[in-house]
């Protein structure tokens, strides 16, 4: 890795707990940048290749761009992608209403970075794209704790009596989606050192 990477978010708390699981070598590697994207529509694989294309191409080299889904498994994993949408209108409680009428409210959070190497983007296509996930079942409950963000506090990772709301930092970067697809681009990049 000769030149940093560039992590397109405009969410300084997201930039934060990604070095806080890479750990402190990967805060010299890595730049933030926020970058106006198109909103891809489609499955997580194809909107995160679509995402990492477009943002490689307007940042001029190397990119890493990030999509978080909870999906819930009597939707057939629905809202998925779209959680922020539904977030935004909803609130955690929402979320957690919205399977009022169901017994079933397990679901998946699941976290995919999806990094380009390119340092010519000129003819960068989604070969080029590499893709890191995590996944971390649980289940959708009223909402509990102000940590984290986002939906955190209505999701309650299987076997676990915390939100992740609740958890400490640590805790919840071990067993969550996020900590684990950054587990996964981890490895990577310590095989090509």
């Amino acid at each position: 890795m000769q030149r940093p990477i560039v992590f397109v978010t405009g969410n300084a708390k997201k930039l934060e707990e990604v070095i806080s699981i890479l750990g402190n070598s990967f805060r010299k590697k890595m730049v933030c940048q926020k970058v106006d994207l198109p909103e891809y529509q489609g499955e997580v694989d194809e909107i995160c290749k679509k995402k990492c294309i477009a943002a490689a191409k307007l940042v001029g080299g190397p990119v890493i761009v990030e999509d978080s889904c909870l999906g819930f498994n009597v939707m057939h994993g629905l809202p998925g992608p779209y959680i922020k949408w539904f977030l935004d209108k909803m609130g955690a409680e929402g979320l957690h209403r919205m399977l009022a009428g169901w017994e079933d409210k397990s679901a998946e959070a699941t976290c995919t970075f999806a990094y380009c190497p390119a340092e010519e983007v000129a003819n960068v296509s989604e070969s080029d794209v590499i893709l890191f996930r995590g996944v971390t079942k649980g289940c959708i409950v009223s909402p509990r704790g102000g940590g984290g963000f986002g939906w955190d506090p209505c999701f309650l990772p299987e076997g676990k009596s915390l939100t992740f709301g609740e958890m400490p930092s640590e805790e919840k970067h071990a067993i969550s989606h996020r900590g684990r697809a950054l587990a996964e681009m981890r490895k990577y990049f310590d095989k090509m050192q």
